[in-house]
Order: structure tokens, then sequence, then C-alpha cells
């Protein structure tokens, strides 16, 4: 459930997508491919990475070079099978929360990255305003969203086979909950929001399923690897990466014990106390949050 003043949220609770998709579902090159861009977009080093959507934590090795991570997803069975893939350490911190309402103090971040996942967003603006406001000035923000205006959709538009426009600004919902995005108006939400955009990379040039068949994923991932600096100049591609900069807003020493990470998602209070078996408590409205098996909940209040 959600606050009914937030949009509705996609929930992976009980899906087996790292499995069925990435592991079983023949995107051993998109996977290889989004590697490519990553290392090509990441800072060599920082502090503290925020991964909004990251299920079950594949791209969270990926980070290795943030002294440590905070991995965000509304499913918390997807945080358990990132909590059983990476581990208990210092380095990861697991929460389940609303992107619309995220339980952090502003200024925190000194990196975020949100990858496969502003294509479930309702309200893409609201989303990535609550970024922009739990990020340090200076901070780096890689983005990834699905392109409408990508060459497959403009053939079948051209073809007749597509009924909406890969040109026109506004999103497309596709089925429920699962949008594509024209380049222009997702740069132009990021330049308004405050974000200044770096680097436009292209991802998956060959997403073609007779090309996977018969073409190695290493050998599709390096040509993928080749092609993606061209984003500079147009965008045909299903997936696009965009590394950006919070250009402004607070900036906070990063606190050592995770508790002192989060404000309250119901009233913006912070700090928040700790009550027992380390559930988070706002002193200001009195909500409880969830933390259990290493997991804490700021979905909905327990008390």
């Amino acid at each position: 459930m959600t606050s009914e003043s937030t949009p509705p949220v996609c929930s992976y609770e009980g899906s087996d997508y790292q499995t069925s998709f990435w592991e079983q579902g023949g995107r051993e090159y998109e996977d290889r491919a989004e590697a490519i861009a990553l290392k090509r977009l990441l800072p060599a080093s920082g502090k503290l990475m925020l991964e909004l959507g990251a299920g079950a934590g594949r791209n969270t090795p990926r980070y290795a070079g943030y002294g440590r991570a905070v991995l965000v997803d509304y499913s918390r069975t997807q945080l358990e099978q990132a909590r059983q893939r990476l581990g208990d350490s210092p380095r990861y911190t697991y929460v389940a929360a609303d992107i619309y309402r995220l339980p952090f103090v502003d200024g925190l971040f000194d990196g975020a990255t949100m990858i496969r996942t502003l294509h479930h967003m309702a309200d893409a603006p609201k989303a990535l305003s609550q970024i922009k406001q739990v990020l340090q000035p200076g901070a780096t923000f890689i983005l990834e969203f699905a392109n409408k205006r990508n060459l497959k959709s403009i053939l079948r538009y051209w073809a007749g086979k597509q009924t909406w426009s890969p040109f026109t600004p506004e999103p497309v919902e596709f089925a429920a909950l699962n949008f594509d995005f024209h380049p222009k108006t997702v740069f132009k939400w990021l330049d308004e929001l405050g974000y200044k955009r770096e680097r436009t990379l292209t991802v998956s040039h060959f997403r073609a399923g007779i090309l996977k068949r018969t073409l190695p994923a290493s050998l599709l991932a390096s040509m993928d690897g080749f092609f993606q600096p061209t984003g500079a100049w147009f965008q045909l591609t299903p997936s696009v990466f965009v590394k950006a900069k919070s250009v402004s807003g607070t900036k906070r020493e990063i606190p050592l014990e995770p508790m002192s990470f989060f404000k309250c998602p119901a009233c913006g209070h912070s700090p928040l106390g700790e009550a027992q078996d380390g559930q988070p408590l706002c002193s200001s409205c009195r909500k409880q949050w969830g933390f259990k098996n290493g997991i804490y909940d700021f979905r909905e209040a327990v008390g």
C-alpha cells in the first residue's frame, strides 16, 4: 500500500525477477553493456552511494569505488535476495521505501544511481525531485531511462503497427506502470530540477533476438561499448544513460551510523530515535518504522 498523496508504486514483491529476467532470460548482453556504461560514468571513488531500485543487487558490486552503499527498493523480498547475495556488511544498508517519500535527511549522499527503474514512475519529476533533495552539491547522479524514440518504435510507427508517436514529448504507458520517455523530456526535467547534465550514453544498440542468438554476448557488448558515446549527438536506442551532477542543496557530514541517515517519511522529522529491536522511531509524530533481518522498512508505519 502507498500513501494517498503519492503516486502508485510498481512492486516486485515476491518476484523472481533476478532469476527469470536476468539469469535465465537471455540478457547477458544487456547486463554486460550496462556494466560498460556504468564504468564509463561512475567516479573513481566516493563515500556513500544511493542505489534506487536496487532489486536483488545485480549492479551493487559495480559501485565498489564507494565506501558504502544504501540499497533502496519498494520490494522487501528483492532486498532479501540482495542481502543474501551481498551479505551483512557495514558497507551495505538495506532500505525498503517509497521513492516518492524517501526516508533520508537532506544532502546525505555524494552519489546515486537509478537503473531500469524510472520506467515504473507514474510521476517521474516527483521521483527525480526526491532524489535531488538527498544529494550533496556536486554529487554524481546516474540515471537510466527507457527511450520512446528508439529505432524500433520509429519503424513500427511509420509502418502503422504502433498507435502512439515516438516523437511526441509526453511519456507513453505501454503497460500498467511501464513508461517510455522522450529524451528531450527527461533532459528538461533534470535541467529544471537543478541537475547539470555532463554526459549521455546510448545503450543496447543490438537488442534484437536474432543478433543475441547468433553472436556472443561479449562481442555484442564490445560493439555496444564502441557506439555508446554517440548518445552525445542522438538517442535511438531503447536504453539511455545520463550522468548528471547536483549543483545545489545541502551538504552534511556523512554519519557513521545508518540510523543517522534517516528522517521520518511521514512528517520529515530528524533525527530518528531507536525503539525496540532497532526499529526507527519518530519523536515528533510518534510513528515507528520496521527493522527486521537487517532491512529497514519505511513503506508503512508499524506503530
